[in-house]
């Protein structure tokens, strides 16, 4: 299978890297494209991710370009790793040049649309017509997956021929993959987690314990699976490893770009100051917004994250925003 399997990985960051290594590692045909040509100089030169992934050295065989014709040339798997504001562009550029017609896409990023308020598959699907697809979701912080640390991920697909060969691809001894065939929960929990994972940073801010971050991941769970099951999600998905799994993963970990931005927040800086410093793409930001969107649209109640949105893009203090939670009118769970 090694040898038939060409694959190519859009996106440098640290979780595009990663799978690209542990593909490399398998034995298959991998690329992995940057979207900044100096970049991808210094990596195919360094062989080290020094911004998104540092400290683990990227195999000589993965052919590292800025070029995408380049990169999807031959392959039978494309893996799309572009933070979800920018995977438009990308897809267009793709379909101009005149994509691999038979390849299988993979979607390993977590967020949605703004504006179009559409989840990645959507997408991809708007701008390539017809194909296979394979939506890859979980808690998976890259670092972790890179060292070998065990982890699990899901592989949801429409397609049941489709999940269970891209099971085949991704899984080892150490990263082990599950199946699902509900795509919009798996993309849905993948992306919402995000929001939750910036309200936890700034409860961690704030100096709040245990008691809060508890009541905000079981509660962020609630607004994700109400918005999930109108979305036509199916609900035992956000029990799962690609719902409650992935959202507690992001609110805790020390890694999670996320929480992170939510701590800073909580700290007294502002959300520009924080994303300012950052290489990363905290996707919670703009998933923030199109969540919010989303919550009107469907009239879906979600507190947490119209908090979240008040103070990303509203410049709502954090105070205020866990005073106005904590005092909302009185109802059963």
């Amino acid at each position: 299978m090694a040898k038939k399997t060409a694959i190519a990985v859009l996106g440098d960051g640290g979780w595009g890297t990663t799978l690209a290594i542990l593909l490399a590692r398998k034995g298959f045909s991998v690329s992995l494209w940057s979207a900044f040509p100096e970049y991808a100089r210094v990596l195919d030169k360094k062989r080290f991710n020094a911004k998104f992934l540092p400290g683990f050295a990227i195999p000589g065989q993965i052919d590292i370009t800025a070029d995408l014709d380049r990169a999807v040339a031959g392959k039978t798997i494309i893996v799309i790793a572009i933070p979800s504001q920018y995977i438009r562009g990308i897809l267009r550029r793709l379909k101009k040049a005149g994509h691999p017609k038979q390849a299988l896409f993979v979607s390993v990023t977590k967020g949605i649309e703004i504006g179009s308020l559409k989840r990645i598959s959507e997408i991809i699907h708007e701008e390539l017509g017809s194909l296979h697809l394979g939506v890859l979701s979980g808690p998976t912080i890259a670092a972790e997956v890179a060292a070998g640390i065990p982890t699990t991920a899901v592989i949801a697909s429409h397609n049941k021929r489709v999940r269970e060969h891209l099971q085949d691809i991704f899984m080892t001894d150490r990263f082990r993959i599950y199946t699902s065939d509900d795509v919009i929960g798996a993309e849905i929990g993948g992306s919402l987690k995000n929001v939750i994972a910036i309200a936890c940073g700034i409860a961690d801010g704030l100096g709040f314990g245990s008691n809060t971050k508890a009541a905000l991941l079981s509660r962020g769970l609630a607004e994700i699976s109400r918005l999930g099951h109108t979305l036509g999600a199916v609900a035992k998905t956000f029990s799962g490893i690609s719902g409650l799994g992935d959202l507690v993963t992001t609110c805790f970990s020390a890694h999670s770009r996320n929480r992170f931005v939510g701590e800073q927040i909580g700290k007294g800086e502002s959300p520009r100051t924080v994303l300012s410093h950052m290489d990363m793409v905290a996707e919670g930001v703009p998933t923030a917004k199109s969540a919010y969107a989303l919550s009107i649209k469907h009239k879906v109640d979600m507190p947490i994250t119209r908090e979240v949105y008040l103070v990303l893009y509203k410049n709502k203090s954090p105070h205020a925003a866990v005073v106005d939670l904590m005092t909302r009118q009185k109802k059963a769970e």
